[in-house]
């Protein structure tokens, strides 16, 4: 399913971390992150997709130093207020419109990304990217939704992917040169849905650069 219009995430950007569904979220897939990957103190990071930094400061203090990148410059704008007023050091940003043929500049030891791939038309392309940005023996970790009926998002603007399937996101990370990729869930949300409870599985990928 394709949709042409893209999601305007300015206008979220200051009520976006009142959201406790959306923070509880961001939480629990770094918590994933960390347990895959363990992270180091030598490692530079790159949070592709970081909106208001929520995975890009809970990682912050583990590593050496952690680029968050996106394409809304509201999201930017919440992250670069969190940085002052926590006086970090060792977090920037980057503005990048990937869609719009905008790269990441730098080389990076690990990329994690967090509900990003499914705005993302191409994803071959994303992967290849994410390749092209790790130094030798880097590694990738994303987190996304496994293959649903749409009901997730209600409002669909700029959802490009109704979840994944695992086995195809493997394929397509092997022809972008990814090599020990696995698979867990990283956490099961339950939303409220026409009157009943349902619960979208989030996955978690990890892979290296082959």
């Amino acid at each position: 399913m394709t949709q042409p219009a893209r999601k305007d995430f300015n206008k979220e950007a200051n009520e976006w971390d009142a959201n406790a569904f959306r923070v509880k979220l961001a939480h629990d897939v770094a918590d994933a992150m960390i347990r895959e990957i363990r992270p180091t103190r030598e490692m530079a990071v790159l949070d592709f997709g970081c909106g208001t930094g929520l995975v890009t400061l809970k990682l912050q203090p583990m590593v050496k130093a952690i680029t968050g990148a996106d394409s809304s410059t509201g999201m930017l704008g919440a992250l670069k207020h969190k940085i002052e007023a926590q006086r970090l050091s060792n977090v920037d940003t980057q503005f990048v419109d990937f869609e719009h043929g905008q790269h990441v500049q730098g080389s990076f030891d690990l990329i994690v990304s967090s509900m990003v791939a499914h705005h993302v038309p191409d994803t071959l392309a994303l992967f290849r990217e994410w390749h092209r940005l790790l130094a030798p023996g880097g590694q990738v970790c994303f987190a996304d939704l496994d293959t649903e009926d749409g009901a997730f998002h209600g409002d669909n603007t700029g959802v490009f992917h109704l979840g994944f399937d695992r086995g195809h996101l493997r394929e397509l990370l092997q022809q972008a040169g990814f090599g020990n990729i696995r698979d867990t869930t990283a956490t099961t949300v339950s939303k409220e849905i026409e009157g009943r409870t349902r619960e979208f599985p989030i996955f978690l990928i990890a892979a290296a650069k082959a």
